[in-house]
């Protein structure tokens, strides 16, 4: 039985001013470069210069039909207004790419200088053509680390997916094989502990050389987990070989890959800061670093081209269609102009307010003086939302006298002391750290050691949170950071 009911909701509306400005504060200074570069080479109105007075020439037609239509799309759902910025790559390729019937037996992606030094060794080699496709399909399937982490049994079922024929097991096997025996060493392997036997297995056989191999092809877990009393008993060795063949293992490249690593998709950015904060005779002054980005205006050219429309004698279908395109391009000229603004207003009004709190910081340079600060402390004192706070926060850095700092750094949870004085967990964890890095490594401290250790230097912290901190701060626990 169906039968109709009112239903009261709340829902988030977002006009596309307020997304587009919301986008602009998630991109690092490097980012905003590129749209506003790729924003000019694809809007015709818009184009560098100052921006136009409103006593320069403009049309009043225009201006009022540019407020009509931002009134008629002025709400709309966030899930509706997705462009091509929001669809991942692989979509995008996915629907774009046409499939070309005439393509080699086996495809795969590879690129860069470290794919392409595999491949002309390959060249090298004797193989019949389906054994080299096999080799090239494989080395397509290597990580940007060298490393195979998918099961050839998947790979099999790619190429008999893609081609309609059948690879024994024993052919990808042997395909493998050939990879492996590339340089550089270790290259092909499915794991950590294959890709150092690999470089063992060519390393020149000597005691030493004998004792490290069967410590990962034998010992490989308690080596991870640095049990050498039981290495040292189960291979019947001194420490001294122990510590010998220690120093062979942390030779060896765990990432062969990684020589080529300028050109992995995932290498790092060259750092350029968003902000800077100088300090001169004890006052702090703030710029944004914006001194790549051109100022903007919109297109006098185009604008008078929608004054002309306003003559009715110039109306027709084809001039209708050609202005209703720069009407437009116009709107979103001015949108992406004003959201630009909106951005720039944002970031400093939320740095303004970090510096303002973490002063003695950006004065001194002091780790120590940094004081406890949360989302909600600048979002309060700069009238902001939470939300937006953590969008200038995230992938920004600013910098100071002192160096490149991302803005995440000058966030911290509060504690107390043992005078109750509220304190940056920043420095309880500076103090963890220098206690693990004064330790003997032959004799780790281990967490409630260490709770008790702070409590000395009078800050109050649970074993439980001790090792919450060591783990923020990347450190093992005792056991794995022991030495011989």
């Amino acid at each position: 039985m169906q039968k109709q009911q009112q239903v009261l909701q709340q829902t988030l509306k977002l006009s596309p001013q307020q997304i587009q400005v919301f986008r602009m504060l998630e991109l690092p200074v490097l980012e905003l470069e590129d749209k506003v570069r790729r924003e000019l080479e694809e809007n015709p109105t818009l184009e560098e210069g100052h921006e136009q007075s409103n006593n320069d020439t403009s049309d009043n037609n225009d201006e009022q039909d540019y407020k009509d239509d931002k009134r008629s799309s002025e709400e709309i759902s966030l899930d509706d207004y997705r462009s091509e910025d929001d669809i991942p790559d692989y979509k995008l390729q996915a629907s774009n790419r046409a499939r070309d019937e005439r393509s080699p037996e086996f495809t795969y992606s590879a690129s860069g200088s470290f794919f392409d030094y595999l491949n002309d060794q390959i060249a090298l080699k004797d193989l019949s053509d389906k054994e080299r496709a096999c080799v090239e399909y494989i080395i397509g399937n290597l990580d940007n680390n060298g490393y195979l982490n998918r099961p050839l049994s998947a790979i099999s079922d790619d190429i008999a997916f893609s081609t309609g024929s059948e690879i024994p097991d024993d052919m990808l096997e042997d395909a493998l094989s050939v990879i492996q025996d590339l340089d550089p060493a270790g290259v092909g392997a499915r794991d950590l502990r294959e890709c150092m036997l690999l470089q063992l297995e060519r390393k020149k056989a000597t005691p030493v050389h004998n004792i490290a191999y069967e410590i990962i092809d034998k010992e490989f877990d308690a080596f991870t987990k640095k049990h050498y009393e039981k290495i040292c008993r189960n291979l019947n060795i001194s420490e001294h070989m122990l510590k010998d063949a220690l120093k062979e293992i942390v030779s060896l490249n765990p990432k062969p890959g990684n020589a080529w690593s300028d050109n992995f998709e995932d290498k790092r950015e060259q750092i350029i800061p968003d902000f800077i904060i100088e300090n001169i005779d004890g006052e702090l002054f703030v710029t944004l670093n914006n001194s790549n980005i051109p100022e903007l205006r919109v297109s006098n050219t185009y604008s008078e081209m929608i004054e002309d429309w306003g003559n009715k004698a110039n109306r027709n279908s084809d001039t209708k269609n050609a202005v209703m395109f720069i009407k437009q391009k116009l709107d979103s000229a001015r949108w992406f102009i004003d959201a630009i603004k909106q951005r720039n207003n944002t970031l400093l009004q939320t740095i303004n307010v970090i510096v303002s709190l973490q002063k003695e910081f950006f004065l001194s340079g002091d780790e120590s003086k940094l004081r406890p600060m949360i989302l909600k402390d600048v979002a309060e004192r700069a009238g902001l939302d939470i939300s937006t706070i953590s969008r200038v926060s995230n992938s920004k850095y600013a910098l100071t006298d002192f160096g490149i700092f991302s803005l995440k750094y000058f966030f911290s949870e509060a504690s107390q002391n043992s005078e109750g004085e509220e304190i940056s967990t920043r420095e309880i964890k500076k103090n963890l750290a220098e206690l693990i890095k004064n330790e003997n490594k032959k004799k780790p401290i281990p967490d409630d050691k260490l709770s008790e250790l702070l409590k000395e230097k009078g800050y109050t912290v649970a074993r439980r949170t001790v090792a919450k901190y060591r783990e923020q701060l990347g450190l093992p626990p005792a056991r794995l950071r022991k030495e011989i």
